[in-house]
């Protein structure tokens, strides 16, 4: 009954989707020579995560779309 009102966005991720998001970040801070410690590289991560959780599951839709928020398409 309670499962019913928690929505896919709140589950916990697990260690595949954790690793395609790594993927992306690295992708993407590679593409645009981001150091690690970078304040964009940060960013970039929360983007991904928040893309990720609502429903775009896809590495290339999603280096797509990180890519576009920084501004950068």
């Amino acid at each position: 009954m309670i499962e019913r009102h928690i929505s896919g966005r709140d589950q916990p991720m697990t260690s595949e989707d954790l690793a395609i998001c790594q993927r992306v970040l690295d992708a993407v801070q590679a593409e645009f020579q981001l150091a690690r410690d970078d304040e964009e590289t940060a960013r970039i991560a929360a983007i991904t995560i928040e893309l990720f959780r609502e429903g775009v599951h896809n590495f290339d839709q999603l280096k797509v779309l990180v890519s576009a928020a920084r501004g950068k398409v």
